[in-house]
């Protein structure tokens, strides 16, 4: 049995009864999902299952067509469905999982779906969790809600708390990830091109396509300026000025999210590197700021704040810090939020619920992308990742508007494209615990 596993399990048959209790219902089914293929295609993309089933079972273990079935006071019972297939390899049966779980495997899907549909005794009060309504859930006499608002919401708050079994996977997680994001440095100082630079992450953090937890982004030179660029170009560029790279590692159905930038040899006394050292601080101060009861949304604006001081200390604007942050500049060098929740999804579920009950705390209006408002507890794990950029699209619009920027500066750092710097922590009960760095010193020292 893995580390804090049975604890974990305890954790999970606790919260699930509060949810249940307080949407006043005695059962929920948690479906996988189905296989989609393309239109008018006979494939389709990689499944992946209901995130909330993750919590439960790794996704290795989780077929289209898997559901978990989860009582209040009972223990939950996982439904597996096993046919035979000579087109795919059948995917293991959780054993080890036994003590946790009730599981019952199926031979085909139909026996499957006739064993849900009498698991539950008439008047059952139970919700259906899936992005769709199966055809053989529902009777006349059972009531099913398909996905009550109430118990989501519930359960999305509290998933931003980890367990310490949670703990462990994302720390995992992180190893993998770290692992990869060496060998991507070492390929860049290399003079690789983008694409071999993205084949030494795969190879070295040991996953495929189908297993990273979204499509890395590896951007060279301008490159690095576009949030989320998403091609890998097969041709090295003529010079390495610098390298972005923001990619993650899963593990057991857990996600890393790190991002890294370089400067290239050669470009230790340029602007560009200056800049990145003082990225660093910036960063740096953030994560000191971190402690619970501080509202995610106030440390996204300490983030602008610090970021207009920055852009008077790099000599990128010709006004006053006040300015630069009252007049929304900041937002034009960086447009996305400071961080995000993360675990079970990249983007975790209930970054803008205010309490368990559903009531919304929104972004401010000026701040429409940033994922995460809530006030701070210990052992949620959430992303910090400043940026600066020189966008075409933003730098034109301040040239137009006449923005208090000095343009030579900038315009020399247009090309290097921008800088993200990217760690994955949890919040103690004093200061943080940070994962993302942790893993660089473990995988360093092997």
């Amino acid at each position: 049995m893995l580390e804090h596993q049975d604890e974990h399990y305890e954790h999970l048959a606790r919260m699930w009864d509060d949810a249940l209790e307080q949407a006043e219902l005695d059962a929920a089914w948690i479906v996988a999902g189905e296989a989609t293929l393309f239109f008018r295609d006979d494939q389709g993309p990689h499944f992946k299952a209901n995130a909330m089933l993750g919590q439960w079972v790794p996704p290795e273990y989780t077929n289209p067509g898997t559901r978990l079935l989860v009582r209040r006071g009972r223990k939950a019972k996982l439904y597996l469905p096993r046919q035979a297939d000579y087109w795919h390899s059948v995917a293991p049966v959780p054993d080890q999982l036994a003590s946790f779980l009730d599981i019952e495997v199926f031979a085909t899907l139909s026996e499957l779906a006739d064993a849900t549909t009498g698991a539950l005794p008439p008047g059952t009060r139970c919700a259906l969790l899936g992005a769709e309504m199966p055809a053989d859930h529902g009777s006349n006499e059972q009531q099913v809600a398909h996905n009550p608002a109430g118990l989501l919401n519930y359960l999305d708050f509290h998933r931003a708390q980890k367990t310490a079994f949670e703990l462990q996977m994302m720390r995992n997680a992180s190893d993998v990830g770290v692992k990869g994001h060496l060998a991507a440095a070492e390929a860049f100082r290399q003079g690789q091109s983008e694409f071999d630079i993205h084949m030494a992450y795969l190879a070295a953090s040991q996953q495929s396509e189908l297993d990273l937890p979204y499509g890395n982004i590896v951007g060279l030179n301008e490159h690095a300026g576009i949030l989320h660029y998403q091609h890998q170009d097969r041709h090295r560029p003529k010079q390495h000025r610098s390298l972005l790279i923001d990619a993650g590692g899963g593990y057991a159905g857990y996600a890393s999210d790190i991002t890294r930038s370089y400067s290239a040899e050669g470009e230790a006394h340029s602007r560009f590197n200056a800049l990145l050292n003082a990225m660093q601080q910036h960063q740096d101060k953030l994560l000191h700021t971190i402690r619970p009861g501080l509202s995610f949304a106030d440390l996204h604006d300490t983030m602008h704040q610090q970021l207009a001081e920055l852009l008077v200390d790099q000599q990128l604007v010709t006004c006053s810090a006040a300015h630069a942050y009252e007049q929304g500049i900041t937002r034009a060098f960086c447009p996305h939020g400071l961080g995000h929740l993360l675990g079970l999804q990249v983007h975790d579920v209930g970054g803008h619920l205010g309490d368990p009950h559903g009531t919304a705390a929104p972004p401010a209006e000026h701040y429409p992308t940033l994922r995460f408002t809530r006030e701070i507890q210990p052992d949620y794990v959430f992303t910090i990742e400043p940026g600066i950029y020189f966008m075409p699209y933003f730098l034109g619009r301040l040239r137009q508007d006449k923005a208090p920027i000095q343009w030579t500066h900038v315009d020399e750092l247009t090309p290097y494209g921008g800088i993200r710097i990217e760690d994955n922590v949890r919040v103690l009960d004093q200061g943080i615990e940070n994962l993302t760095r942790d893993a660089f010193a473990r995988v360093e020292a092997l």
